[in-house]
């Protein structure tokens, strides 16, 4: 009786302490989104991207693209504003309303695909970002830049590139029956 009584408690025991100290295969899971994100102080990043369709090897100098990504700020009691956004990579001008509400949201572009949203919003005083590009940039990379808020203070974030929701390209020089295999 006692050696059943033995082996009930060692065998609980090690059952127990299977999962002691595990972490959690989506404990560390990231978003399924286009883009990346940071903190500085109270302000979050998130989803900031560089919205783009590539149609060549690179976008090129000259060429206007859409910076996009959402900030909030945790602080329940005091408000900051975005300043400014500078990159390596081109001229970023700010245009719209880019204070952030103590415990609010600010939301800088508008991502391909969220139209229906818009309609819910028009009446808001919406924020834009758009960069200017001096240097070429290409989808796969990413790209400097550096946020800098009122309060918060500067946040670099290396930011990639989305195509956003183009179409897909017809494939050329292959037709029915000529796979290339």
């Amino acid at each position: 009786m006692f050696g059943i009584s033995l082996f009930s408690v060692c065998a609980a025991t090690a059952l127990v302490g299977c999962g002691a100290g595990q972490i959690s295969q989506v404990a560390t899971q990231e978003p399924a989104i286009n883009g990346t994100g940071g903190t500085v102080e109270n302000v979050t990043l998130r989803n900031v991207h560089i919205q783009a369709v590539q149609t060549t090897d690179a976008l090129e100098p000259g060429t206007d693209v859409d910076l996009i990504f959402t900030a909030t700020n945790q602080s329940p009691d005091t408000a900051d504003r975005l300043v400014s956004i500078t990159s390596e990579v081109g001229t970023v001008t700010l245009s719209g309303n880019t204070e952030l509400a103590a415990g609010g949201l600010l939301e800088v572009g508008q991502p391909d695909g969220i139209e229906e949203l818009a309609a819910l919003k028009e009446s808001a005083d919406g924020a834009e970002a758009t960069v200017a590009l001096t240097e070429p940039i290409s989808n796969g990379l990413t790209y400097p830049f550096t946020f800098t808020f009122e309060r918060a203070g500067e946040k670099v974030l290396e930011v990639p590139i989305s195509a956003g929701n183009s179409g897909r390209q017809a494939a050329t020089g292959v037709g029915p029956g000529e796979g290339g295999h």
